[in-house]
């Protein structure tokens, strides 16, 4: 199998490893859903049973309401009878009437509840059922002033009638309200006060908010925010749950409602899940790609290192025989051919012992590096290539970099380049300045790189020859990046008609 061949095969199993664990992923995002799902139904289902049970509620205390307004009604009517009562008494003087005097005192002794006082003036002339405001050893002027006390208060609620009983003179007959009324009024009272209450007393179930409807008020809510912010929500919360409607304290009530809190939490657990998972294998992807990354350096490293080092002996050896061979006066022409060869050696030996390590960066100029490398490789590449140069940047420009790591990646983009082309085309080299990068490209007119294959092509191991390494672009790719702290990439390719790869050198970093 090609090198090519295994490459692709080992992205197809990342992709087939990263599809099985979405669906990992998914199957258990789907079961944990299923299950919050049944959780959050019954908790909408308590949270409607609570809506309901409270409508119960609101309508036995309209109940108990109505039944307080219909014994106030029938009382008022009992004061009706009286005071009609009274003022037959105090116009009837004739005796042949004495049946209906004797008939009203009759409906007058039978008032043995609602608390009456007659006033003449602003003297009490006579009280009934008015006991139960008095205290054991009062005088009878006291009594009078509690009568008064309790006369005023009445007459300000409207619960007094003039009686004409002499031409021109006025009596008063004020009541008030018997204490069996009273004391249903006050419970009326405390109903209506509980309910309000358990709804303002409601967090841990359901947000509710009760409204009065006619006087477009609110009445109760256990939800604490602005009244603006409450009419929002019920705008809101009546779209999800339909809001109950009922009477309650004399008038139309809605109760609007929303999930309980849990609910929420419950609705956010699925994607707070899927976030979490998410960055757990983020992070496990993370430190899985440093320790590869951090294991390939000692890998370039070493492996550098150790080239340089067996390069090193045979090269001094080399050296001292090419010295002896021009004491020997042998032709010039071998000495000479000899020294560019070793030349050539010192160049690729000097190259692994920098990339092995941390290579120094030295002020020069990048378009002097470029021109003279490009005149070694005229030299040695086909002569059907035809290699042109263009530089539009300042010829004053001077890069931050290492000229024999940057020889090293000019010659490795253009032989491969040339390989593209199959030794006839043309391979343009230009360098260009954009704000604060300079950009190198390397143009050819080659057979062009599948866009599947254009992120892979630096990658250690990828080649399309099948006695290629698939060494070259990956060392051009560490020497641009981890060295020059640079970009290198496909900056365009098209099938049948060529490749262009641009090497971007940020001038912050380097100037």
């Amino acid at each position: 199998m090609s090198k090519k061949g295994i490459h692709i095969n080992k992205q197809r199993w990342k992709i087939v490893l990263a599809f099985l664990v979405l669906l990992v992923i998914a199957g258990t995002l789907i079961v944990s859903n299923e299950f919050i799902s049944k959780i959050g139904q019954r908790e909408k289902d308590k949270a409607k049973q609570w809506a309901q049970s409270v409508k119960k509620k609101g309508e036995l205390v309209e109940l108990s309401n109505q039944i307080f307004l219909e014994l106030k009604k029938k009382e008022k009517q009992k004061i009706d009878l009286v005071v009609k009562a009274q003022k037959t008494i105090l116009t009837k003087s004739d005796l042949g009437q004495n049946q209906d005097i004797e008939f009203s005192y009759s409906i007058i002794e039978s008032n043995n509840d609602i608390p009456v006082v007659l006033l003449i003036g602003d003297e009490v002339s006579q009280y009934r059922n008015m006991d139960s405001f008095f205290t054991e050893g009062l005088t009878q002027k006291e009594k009078d002033s509690i009568c008064l006390l309790k006369s005023d208060i009445w007459k300000d609620n409207g619960q007094f009638y003039e009686i004409e009983y002499y031409e021109g003179m006025f009596l008063q007959f004020i009541y008030g309200t018997s204490l069996e009324l009273k004391r249903l009024q006050d419970e009326s009272k405390e109903l209506i006060k509980s309910f309000n209450q358990e709804i303002k007393d409601n967090q841990g179930l359901i947000p509710v908010i009760l409204w009065d409807d006619q006087e477009d008020i609110l009445v109760a809510t256990n939800v604490n925010k602005s009244k603006e912010a409450l009419i929002e929500l019920k705008d809101q919360w009546k779209i999800k749950n339909p809001p109950i409607v009922f009477n309650f304290d004399s008038g139309k009530k809605i109760l609007y409602y929303s999930d309980s809190r849990e609910l929420t939490y419950l609705q956010w657990i699925p994607y707070f899940q899927f976030i979490i998972l998410g960055l757990i294998i983020l992070l496990g992807y993370f430190i899985f790609s440093t320790y590869r990354k951090a294991e390939q350096k000692r890998v370039w490293a070493g492996m550098a290192k150790e080239t340089a080092h067996q390069l090193g002996t045979p090269l001094s050896s080399l050296m001292g025989w090419h010295a002896h061979l021009e004491q020997l006066k042998i032709d010039p022409m071998i000495t000479g051919e000899m020294k560019k060869d070793l030349h050539r050696l010192e160049r690729i030996t000097d190259r692994f012992s920098k990339i092995g390590s941390e290579s120094k960066l030295e002020d020069s100029d990048i378009i002097q590096t470029i021109e003279q490398n490009l005149i070694y490789l005229k030299a040695r590449l086909s002569k059907k290539v035809e290699i042109n140069f263009e530089s539009f940047i300042n010829e004053k420009t001077v890069v931050l970099h290492n000229q024999s790591l940057i020889d090293w990646v000019i010659e490795n983009l253009c032989k491969n380049s040339v390989d593209a082309m199959g030794g006839v085309g043309n391979l343009k080299i230009m360098v260009s300045e954009e704000k604060k990068n300079i950009h190198i490209d390397v143009s050819d007119s080659g057979k062009g790189i599948p866009l599947s294959d254009q992120n892979a092509i630096f990658d250690p191991g990828y080649s399309t020859k099948k006695r290629g390494w698939g060494l070259g672009l990956a060392l051009v790719k560490r020497i641009v990046c981890e060295h020059h702290k640079g970009k290198v990439f496909v900056l365009k390719s098209k099938l049948g008609e060529g490749t262009t790869i641009r090497i971007s050198l940020p001038l912050e970093t380097l100037s």
